[in-house]
């Protein structure tokens, strides 16, 4: 092998990753060299001689891994975006082997014992705020991976987070291999019947990538699927794709996740009892704002009856509107999205292609933009030329009063070497405590590619969740901390989704609407009637959206409060839990349980798909005091916001943090008003 430049000094512009000469083997030995540097550094600073400060242990550890963590962060960036066979075998191979690395380091009893102490003396070390942060944050680390177990505690620790590793890894591949072995040809006219020209440009563009030039290609992208699910009125269709949609992952064979699953909830209810928990909610909500798996019910269960009322109203809007059009069948959950758009049409003269052609990509990154620049003062200059993993990823350079605050890359199509959703991550975080280390971040979306020659339009709920990742993004972009541990977005995970939700709410303004809603052929601005009729519409099927996700969330909960998993028949699982809570028959959970990635690949979420409505608890409450002052972009408002929560990351407590930018507590009644449940 010729040099490797995973082991090498980038000399790249920004020191972004030297893609173009990066190979998948590279890894292999970047991984090996940099996990042993990396465990050399560690035995040095547990092994030290001397008594313990802040700076020869929290400090050093901060220092430590440099090198692996900038392998692991090109790799797994890599490994979601832009995956192949090859890449895939070493996931495989390198992830318990860093769960091996990470637990040989937080069961180290010497090193424990290091930090241990610097918490019993913590009152004379005269820390400031955010090094007392850190030392906690350390602290807590180490305790919940068992670093005060017994020998035998600890082995069985370690066991059990390799082969969770393994399992996670599994699970996100058998996913992504069902999405992009399934395609729906479309051959004919009738199969055609109803997709709108924007559809059948992004199906002609699905096609020619799969090696089908000329045909039309409806794939498991959600960008792909749901507007043919919402258009198609070929019936028979829309029910075959969206059976293969909502069946990802328990299709049998090599790819069938439910053994993956089962033993995955066995082994996390084993890790909490080992910690002294009931069960792994109880665990792992514990370090939460919502501390406690009662709470989160609580805040589930008081938006879900509303909810579920709601759902139940539109569903008979829908039967009516099917009986219409001289259907009499039962509403089914493929014909939800189909009478939906034929229901908002009725109600609200809104059509989502009339719509449509108003949002282009383009125009709504800049969209995106603006609206930073308008709170934080941030500019975005595009580069060309700097090293990319595709040649569809886009690089921006930030800047705050001309100075250099970071690079943001921009991966916004669909492709079948990468996993599904929409995500934000970074190739490099920020930090201060070796130098001014700027931010690299990356957000990733799965939207479908225009026709060759013709604009990337959108839904508005792409536009959405544009916005919501570029509020991560944001996370990351404006974080100024000293410690790379509570950098950007690592804050409690039920705190994670406030910067990204509550930057959704600017999408909306019709000030920002107006200036960039434009149409795609002739620059018109969107008529103000649109503009009012799209607007008045934002909690049209609302309660079909909260009750898809509160299901999830729900069944994501109850999993994870099972004292014994073992033998769990997960179908038969997932149907009792939705009886039990009364789901209506025409909806599904947003995610099942065999393809529920937040949950399974890997466990950022899992006891946890709560977070985006604990954080949007937050986020409805936080707009709200941009409304107080009749200003959606009030310079105080904004210079707290920036302050207290998008350039903090973790350094205060996530309660602490809010009510220093609002003042108070939050209070539920703007979430409910939000999603049209006020009474």
């Amino acid at each position: 092998m010729t040099a490797n430049p995973m082991l090498a000094d980038w000399t790249t512009p920004f020191e972004l990753p030297p893609f173009g000469e990066i190979e998948p083997a590279h890894f292999e030995e970047a991984f090996d060299v940099s996990m042993a540097d990396a465990r050399k550094e560690i035995e040095e600073i547990a092994n030290q001689e001397a008594e313990p400060t802040f700076a020869n242990t929290i400090a050093a550890l901060e220092k430590s891994g440099e090198q692996l963590s900038r392998v692991a962060r090109t790799f797994f960036n890599l490994t979601g975006a832009h995956t192949s066979a090859a890449f895939q075998k070493i996931e495989r191979d390198i992830s318990p082997k860093l769960a091996r690395h990470s637990s040989d380091m937080l069961l180290n009893a010497k090193l424990y014992n290091r930090v241990m102490a610097l918490w019993e003396k913590r009152e004379t070390l005269k820390l400031d705020d955010e090094g007392m942060r850190v030392l906690e944050r350390y602290l807590k680390m180490f305790q919940r991976a068992g670093a005060g177990l017994d020998a035998a505690g600890k082995t069985r620790m370690a066991e059990i987070s390799q082969r969770l590793a393994t399992l996670g890894t599994q699970f996100s591949q058998n996913i992504l291999k069902d999405e992009s072995d399934y395609q729906l040809v479309l051959e004919t006219d009738q199969d055609r019947a109803g997709l709108p020209d924007f559809l059948l440009g992004a199906a002609a563009e699905a096609a020619k990538e799969r090696g089908l030039e000329g045909k039309h290609v409806i794939t498991l992208s959600r960008s792909s699927i749901e507007p043919f699910l919402q258009f198609s009125t070929n019936r028979s269709l829309r029910e075959e794709a969206f059976q293969a949609w909502t069946a990802r992952g328990e299709k049998g064979g090599e790819t069938d996740n439910r053994q993956i699953i089962n033993e995955t909830l066995s082994l996390r209810a084993e890790k909490a009892r080992l910690l002294g928990f009931e069960n792994f909610a109880a665990y792992k909500l514990d370090d939460t704002m919502a501390k406690k798996p009662a709470n989160v019910r609580d805040l589930l269960t008081r938006v879900w009856a509303p909810a579920v009322s709601q759902a139940r109203e539109e569903e008979a809007k829908l039967s009516q509107m099917a009986q219409n059009h001289g259907e009499n069948h039962n509403i089914e959950a493929w014909d939800w999205r189909f009478y939906s758009e034929k229901v908002r049409n009725a109600d609200h003269d809104l059509d989502e292609s009339e719509i449509k052609p108003y949002l282009q990509l383009d125009n709504i990154i800049q969209a995106a933009f603006d609206t930073a620049t308008r709170l934080f003062g941030l500019t975005f200059e595009e580069i060309e030329g700097l090293p990319v993993y595709h040649p569809d990823v886009r690089v921006f350079e930030v800047k705050r009063d001309g100075k250099h605050v970071g690079l943001f890359l921009g991966d916004y199509f669909a492709r079948s070497s990468k996993r599904s959703g929409a995500w934000m991550s970074a190739f490099r975080s920020q930090h201060k405590l070796d130098g001014d280390v700027t931010p690299i971040i990356v957000n990733v979306m799965n939207f479908s590619k225009g026709a060759p020659g013709e604009a990337t339009l959108l839904t508005f709920d792409d536009a959405r969740t544009l916005f919501h990742e570029f509020g991560h993004g944001l996370h990351g972009l404006l974080s100024n901390v000293t410690y790379p541990f509570i950098s950007g977005t690592s804050v409690a995970r039920d705190f994670v989704e406030l910067p990204s939700q509550l930057y959704e709410h600017w999408l909306s303004e019709p000030e920002i609407l107006s200036k960039f809603a434009v149409h795609y052929r002739t620059g018109e601005p969107m008529p103000k009637a649109l503009l009012d009729k799209l607007l008045a519409a934002s909690n049209f099927n609302k309660g079909f959206e909260t009750v898809e996700y509160i299901s999830s969330a729900l069944v994501d909960l109850e999993m994870h409060l099972l004292d014994d998993p073992s033998g769990l028949d997960v179908a038969e699982f997932e149907r009792r839990e939705l009886d039990t809570i009364g789901m209506p028959r025409a909806i599904t959970m947003r995610h099942r349980i065999p393809h529920f990635q937040h949950v399974f690949s890997g466990d950022g979420y899992s006891a946890g798909y709560y977070s985006y409505m604990w954080s949007e608890v937050m986020d409805a409450d936080a707009f709200e005091a941009f409304r107080e002052k009749g200003d959606a972009f009030d310079p105080q408002m904004a210079e707290k916001l920036l302050t207290h929560i998008y350039s903090a990351g973790g350094r205060q407590d996530p309660e602490e943090a809010y009510v220093a930018f609002r003042g108070r507590a939050p209070k539920i009644d703007a979430l409910l008003e939000k999603r049209g449940f006020a009474a």
